[in-house]
C-alpha cells in the first residue's frame, strides 16, 4: 500500500507544480509581458493546459484512487486527498483535451482584448472574445454534464455550492442590505471622502502599505508586490505575489487593495508546508479565500481600533497632508457608504449588491437568456435598479472586471460568500479574543494572523467550506452575522 500511496502523491504533486507554472505565466502576462506577446502566450497556456489535463485524466490516476479507496485504515489526510483528487479527476475526464487547450488559448487572447477595450472604452473590441469564451465555457459545462451548467462551473470555485442555494442566500442578503442602504442615504449625518482625495504620492502610498502588510505578517522573503491593471494574488507558500494600482488622488484604492491582497497572501503563506502540494493541503475554496482578504480589508483595516494605531503613522507618511484631519474624521471617511460605479472601490454595504448584479448577469449569459451584445445595457439597467446610478461609460461599467475575459464564470459569487464567511469568523474570533480591540489599538495585528492560521489556514482543504465554517463558528453559514455587523457599524457612523 505504501508504494501506491507514494505513486498517488507523486502524481498529485506534479499536477500541483504544473498548475503553479500556469499561475506564473498568468502573473507574467498581467504584470510584465509586452502586449505583442499575447499570441505566443496563448499558445503556451494552451500547451500547458493540455499537459495538466493529460496528467489529471491519466487512467492510472483513476486506478490509484480506486485502489486506495478500497483500503482500510486510511488516515484522515489521505482520505481528504482522495476525496479532492477524485472530484478533480472525475470532472477532468469528461472534458475533451482539445476543448481545454482551446479555452485556455481563447482566455489568454480575451484578457489582452479586454485590457485594450477597457483602455479605449470600447466594448465592441471585447465582444467577440467574450462570445468565444462563453461558447467554450458552455461546452465545458455541457461536457461535465450537471443538470444546471452554472453548477458545473461553480464547483471549480466553491465545491458543494449550487446556483439555487446562491439565489436563496443572495435574496436574504439583498433583503437586508437595501433597507440599510435606504436608511444610510436618508441619514442626517453625512461623512465624506474629501480628505482621501488630497495628493498622496504613489511612492509614499507604497511604503506605508508595505509597512501595514508586513505588520499583518506578510513575509516579503516569500512574496513580492507589483503593479497591475487589476489587483490580484498569485502563487503559494514560498512565492506569493500580490499586485495593486495607485491613484495619487484617492488613497483608498491602493491602501485597501494591498490589505485585501495581503489577506489572500497570508492564507497561502499559512498553509501547512508539509502538505501544500497535496490535494487537501491547498486552500479550502475561493469563498473561504475571499473571507480572509475581506476580513483583513474591512473588519480589521476599516475598524476604529486599527486606525487609532495607524493614523499617526499615516500622517507621518504624508507630511502636512492630513494635519488638519482628526482620527475620528478619517475613520468615518474610509467608511463612507454611497453607491459607486466600481466594485473594487465599493463600501461594505453596497459591495455585495455589485456581486449579486454580476451573478445575475453571468447566469443569464450562460443560460442564453442574455446575449453578449446586450450586456452593456443590461449592466446599466441593473446598476440603476440595485444602486440607483448608471455608469457613464463601459470602462466604468461592464468592462471594469477581468473575470469574464479569463473565463471565470461562477467566480463572482465567492466574493459575497467571503463576506459572509468572514463576518461569521470574526464573531468567533471575538469570542476567543475578548480583548481584540485593545490589541488592535496597540498594533498587534499578529494576533489576528495567528488565530486565522490556527483555525483556517493550516487545515487547507481537509474540510469542505460548509464544514469548516461550522467547525470554526459552531453553526452553518448565515447572512445574519454580516447584516448585524453592518447595521451596528453603519448605524453608529451615520447616527441612526
Amino acid at each position: 500500500m505504501a508504494d501506491t500511496v507514494e505513486r498517488f502523491r507523486e502524481k498529485c504533486r506534479l499536477i500541483h507544480d504544473l498548475a503553479e507554472i500556469q499561475q506564473l505565466l498568468d502573473w507574467d502576462q498581467q504584470v510584465v509581458m509586452p502586449r505583442k506577446g499575447a499570441e505566443q502566450r496563448g499558445l503556451q497556456q494552451a500547451a500547458l493546459a493540455g499537459v495538466v489535463h493529460s496528467k489529471l485524466t491519466d487512467p492510472e490516476m483513476g486506478e490509484l484512487i480506486a485502489d486506495l479507496k478500497a483500503k482500510n485504515a486510511l488516515d484522515e489526510d489521505l482520505k481528504a486527498d482522495l476525496r479532492e483528487a477524485e472530484r478533480a479527476w472525475s470532472r477532468a475526464v469528461k472534458i475533451p483535451p482539445g476543448l481545454v487547450a482551446e479555452r485556455a488559448k481563447a482566455c489568454a487572447l480575451a484578457q489582452v482584448a479586454w485590457e485594450e477595450a477597457k483602455g479605449a472604452d470600447d466594448f465592441a473590441r471585447f465582444r467577440p472574445h467574450l462570445e468565444r469564451v462563453l461558447d467554450l465555457t458552455r461546452q465545458t459545462a455541457a461536457a461535465i454534464g450537471t443538470p444546471n451548467p452554472y453548477d458545473a462551473l461553480l464547483e471549480d470555485y466553491e465545491p458543494g455550492m449550487s446556483e439555487e442555494t446562491l439565489k436563496t442566500v443572495f435574496s436574504q442578503l439583498r433583503d437586508g442590505l437595501i433597507p440599510l442602504l435606504d436608511r444610510i442615504q436618508g441619514a442626517s449625518r453625512k461623512p465624506t471622502q474629501e480628505v482621501l482625495k488630497r495628493h498622496f504620492p504613489a511612492q509614499a502610498q507604497e511604503r506605508f502599505g508595505l509597512q501595514v502588510v508586513q505588520d499583518m505578517g506578510f513575509d516579503r522573503a516569500a512574496g513580492r508586490l507589483d503593479r497591475s491593471a487589476h489587483p490580484f494574488t498569485s502563487g503559494t507558500l514560498g512565492d506569493v505575489r500580490i499586485t495593486t494600482r495607485y491613484d495619487e488622488h484617492f488613497l483608498n484604492m491602493a491602501l485597501f487593495g494591498m490589505i485585501h491582497e495581503a489577506g489572500h497572501a497570508l492564507y497561502e503563506q499559512g498553509l501547512d508546508p508539509r502538505r501544500f502540494r497535496d490535494p487537501s493541503g491547498q486552500a479550502c475554496s475561493l469563498g473561504i479565500h475571499e473571507s480572509q482578504s475581506r476580513l483583513w480589508e474591512n473588519l480589521i483595516g476599516r475598524s476604529r481600533p486599527f486606525w487609532r494605531h495607524y493614523y499617526p503613522k499615516l500622517r507621518a507618511a504624508f507630511p502636512g497632508v492630513l494635519d488638519d484631519v482628526e482620527a475620528e474624521t478619517f475613520y468615518r471617511s474610509v467608511n463612507v457608504c454611497e453607491p459607486s460605479l466600481i466594485r473594487v472601490e465599493a463600501d461594505e454595504v453596497t459591495y455585495n449588491l455589485h456581486i449579486i448584479l454580476r451573478f445575475e448577469l453571468e447566469s443569464a449569459l450562460l443560460h442564453r437568456q442574455l446575449e453578449a451584445a446586450d450586456l452593456p445595457e443590461a449592466w446599466r439597467a441593473k446598476m440603476k435598479k440595485f444602486l440607483g446610478i448608471e455608469p457613464p461609460s463601459d470602462r466604468e461599467g461592464v468592462l471594469q472586471d477581468i473575470h469574464w475575459s479569463a473565463g471565470l464564470i461562477g467566480y463572482f459569487p465567492t466574493y459575497a460568500l467571503g463576506n459572509l464567511f468572514g463576518a461569521q469568523f470574526m464573531e468567533a474570533m471575538r469570542r476567543d479574543l475578548p480583548d481584540l480591540d485593545r490589541r488592535l489599538e496597540a498594533g498587534e495585528l499578529g494576533v489576528v494572523k495567528r488565530w486565522l492560521n490556527e483555525h483556517i489556514h493550516v487545515h487547507g482543504r481537509r474540510y469542505l467550506a460548509p464544514d469548516l465554517c461550522e467547525r470554526v463558528t459552531g453553526r452553518p453559514l448565515s447572512v445574519q452575522p454580516a447584516l448585524t455587523y453592518l447595521k451596528t457599524k453603519y448605524g453608529e457612523i451615520y447616527g441612526f
